[in-house]
């Protein structure tokens, strides 16, 4: 089973603007941790 690349980069995309962090940082994440970065991105934006 493969990753959606469109998912892929909308979250590369999602935490690189938000955080800065690299490309290559980011795709060195697993799954589960972009995707936790991404709930505790949002959560963030709400509060604002």
């Amino acid at each position: 089973m493969s990753y959606p690349s469109k998912q892929l980069y909308e979250e590369v995309a999602f935490i690189a603007y938000h955080f800065h962090w690299t490309r290559d940082d980011i795709l060195n994440l697993d799954h589960a941790n972009r995707q936790l970065w991404v709930a505790e991105i949002n959560k963030i934006n709400e509060k604002l």
